[in-house]
């Protein structure tokens, strides 16, 4: 996909930048929507912006099937939310030092066309991608979590997913159809409930999976694609998170270290923003819903794909532990 060149000319009026040099192909968006990519700019402030250029055709084709209006709407809505979020909160967050994230420099949105220009992670150091995880990279991320999620608790998500993730079971009806009658398709609702119920709500990122991290040389993350933010409860980017890393073969007591830092940065984290909050009581509810946050997770997975890797004897395991958890509640 060629970029127009009256696009480059706007990024480069917009950040008020001489010129665009040239760019960068990060990726194509998911299901054809558009482009990502760095531009290279000559100008006082920045050398390079993030590009989000997203174009809104109905897409042809996607790699698995799931190819519905509803699909195409629910994607349309994440770009929306995005935009939201970096127009009206990433540019007040307050806790980059813990949990940086790129700030919104421009957006213009048009009948079927987003601009949206974002700083560059690339210019704050936070230089890597990451395709495999050490503890260290697991740990930056979870850090990231913790302070995320403590900031952002009891707080309305006004303009983003009423409830996040992109597996959330409201906007999965195909995949839950496709479900094999079970006892986690018979729980799907019960489980949903948990998580939705849990007096302790904050926004969680939605796809927290290790390609949405960046990372520092001394180990340190920033999060990026915030299409799937919404309300929730932290448990549910904690196992994205742990999806994307796990080899599924790792001992417990491991499983239960990355936890305890997680709601360790959590405990930091609220009594920065929330000291009135009881960082106890949120692990004493939280804690129990680890398990319940998988089970959610593979209600979408095993209609969607259902040989996909993350179906496991560990996964299996926990959905079973969920499912008999919330039904003696």
């Amino acid at each position: 996909m060629k970029i127009p060149n009256r696009i480059l000319q706007t990024i480069s009026q917009a950040i008020s930048a001489d010129r665009v040099t040239h760019i960068e192909v990060i990726q194509p968006l998911w299901g054809g929507y558009g482009q990502l990519f760095r531009a290279y700019v000559t100008g006082k402030q920045y050398s390079s912006v993030i590009v989000k250029y997203i174009c809104l055709p109905q897409p042809e084709s996607h790699p698995r099937g799931w190819n519905t209006p509803l699909s195409h709407q629910r994607k349309l809505q994440s770009y929306q939310v995005e935009v939201n979020w970096y127009q009206h909160y990433a540019n007040n967050h307050t806790q980059q030092q813990f949990s940086p994230l790129p700030r919104c420099l421009y957006v213009d949105q048009q009948a079927n066309e987003t601009l949206l220009v974002l700083q560059d992670l690339h210019t704050l150091g936070f230089t890597q991608v990451r395709k495999t995880a050490t503890s260290a990279t697991v740990l930056a991320c979870l850090t990231w979590l913790g302070h995320f999620h403590a900031k952002y608790m009891h707080v309305e998500p006004k303009g983003l997913w009423p409830i996040g993730t992109y597996w959330h079971l409201d906007t999965r009806p195909d995949e839950l159809a496709a479900l094999a009658h079970s006892p986690l398709k018979s729980a799907a609702h019960l489980i949903d409930d948990a998580l939705k119920q849990c007096p302790f709500q904050t926004l969680v990122h939605g796809d927290a999976k290790l390609a949405n991290f960046c990372f520092s040389q001394n180990d340190h993350a920033a999060a990026v694609d915030f299409q799937y933010i919404g309300q929730g409860c932290g448990m549910k980017d904690v196992i994205m998170l742990l999806s994307s890393v796990l080899s599924y073969h790792e001992p417990e007591a491991l499983i239960n270290g990355y936890l305890n830092h997680y709601f360790a940065a959590l405990t930091q984290g609220l009594a920065e923003c929330h000291p009135l909050i009881d960082p106890l009581e949120v692990q004493q509810k939280w804690r129990p819903l680890y398990c319940v946050a998988w089970a959610d997770f593979q209600r979408f997975i095993k209609g969607w794909s259902v040989e996909h890797f993350k179906i496991n004897s560990y996964t299996e395991t926990l959905t079973e532990q969920a499912i008999k958890q919330l039904a003696t509640a």
